[in-house]
């Protein structure tokens, strides 16, 4: 038996709106195509059937996946030491605070006041600072929500018949081209006889 004029790992592709054709399974019209690797072979198909597993296994990576493991690690590494950094920062400028107030004592009331008055607006900022570090922290769930979606396979392996079908439908197509291209040869019919019977 001859080799697979083309290997068996098609790649999930989306094509512009205007470009969608009917799916190669149901005929709705889809812009989920699959095509492989050297662009010998592609057809339309809807996203659905990809899941199903009688029609395509998707084909997984796992050094791609170790790999984007490890740079989620360390970006949460880094995260939180930029906390850690932030907080002994905070606790430095308090300490400072204190310490110039114990200075300040020895000063008359009016700049006791001057200090309250701009103690105050500091505990504003750190009230409105704490929603923001809310919407932060929510921030990044979000981003694994993009994330999931991004997780979908976009290898796959299709089953054993639907491959087939494929490599049939090639074959049927060079083979079309060939007789096409033998008929319009002239010395492919054959000549009137020239003899006498």
């Amino acid at each position: 038996m001859s080799s697979a004029p083309f290997p068996n790992i098609y790649t999930h592709r989306k094509v512009a709106d205007t470009s969608s054709k009917g799916c190669n399974i149901c005929y709705k019209p889809t812009t989920s195509v699959l095509i492989t690797p050297e662009k010998q072979d592609f057809f339309y198909v809807c996203a659905i059937h990809l899941k199903d597993k009688n029609f395509a296994t998707p084909i997984i990576d796992h050094a791609a996946i170790e790999g984007r493991l490890k740079a989620e690690a360390e970006a949460e590494k880094k995260k939180e030491l930029d906390e850690e950094v932030e907080r002994v920062k905070k606790e430095y400028a308090e300490k400072q605070k204190a310490k110039a107030e114990k200075e300040g004592k020895d000063k008359n009331k009016e700049e006791k006041d001057q200090e309250k008055d701009k103690a105050q607006p500091d505990s504003k900022n750190e009230e409105t600072t704490k929603p923001e570090d809310k919407t932060k922290d929510a921030s990044p769930g979000a981003a694994t929500v993009v994330s999931a979606a991004d997780e979908e396979p976009r290898v796959f392996a299709l089953a054993r018949s639907f491959y087939n079908q494929r490599i049939d439908k090639k074959r049927q197509i060079e083979m079309a081209k060939r007789n096409r291209e033998r008929m319009q040869n002239p010395s492919f019919f054959p000549s009137v006889p020239k003899d006498l019977p």
